[in-house]
């Protein structure tokens, strides 16, 4: 049996809108979530520290015998203070290129690795796996490494001024 969709005199039903549109929520909750947590860090007197209560430095020992690949914290902990800030300002180019879509593969594949990283080290331990939220976070990156960020952003603006220049509309 074939279905036919009505669509209107616009040429596109709600179905094509609705799809064309599905990775804004996405793109937007991981782009202020990601903006959230790089500002979250920074601003807080306690984590960029080598030690002490709530420090970058006594996350990474705490989680450093846990972790799936145990070099990788290291790597962190020859300079936490160093890799907190490299964490939160990576969070924030990442979180705001996804949110303004500039470079939008680019920003979601950091968004990637950074989860990728995160669940590797920090929520590795977590049981069951899907109590930690790194693993969630690195599969929603995986829909804009892929698709990029079309709609309502600088790329968009960047590829349409592109095709005027070589005479595409």
């Amino acid at each position: 049996m074939t279905h036919v969709m009505h669509t209107g005199s616009s040429g596109s039903g709600w179905r094509d809108t609705a799809s064309r549109y599905a990775l804004l929520p996405l793109r937007i909750f991981l782009g202020v979530t990601f903006i959230y947590a790089g500002l979250d860090k920074l601003t807080d007197s306690a984590f960029l520290k080598g030690s002490g209560a709530g420090s970058i430095g006594d996350m990474m020992r705490a989680v450093r015998d846990s972790a799936a690949i145990p070099a990788m914290v290291d790597m962190a902990l020859d300079a936490p203070v160093a890799f907190g800030y490299a964490i939160a300002f990576g969070e924030l180019a990442v979180g705001i290129g996804t949110l303004i879509g500039l470079l939008g593969r680019l920003a979601a594949l950091g968004g990637a690795l950074i989860s990728l990283s995160l669940w590797l080290t920090v929520s590795w331990a977590s049981d069951p796996y899907y109590y930690g939220n790194d693993l969630a976070y690195l599969m929603a990156w995986l829909p804009l490494v892929l698709a990029g960020t079309p709609l309502f952003s600088v790329d968009a603006l960047l590829h349409a001024r592109r095709r005027e220049r070589v005479g595409l509309r």
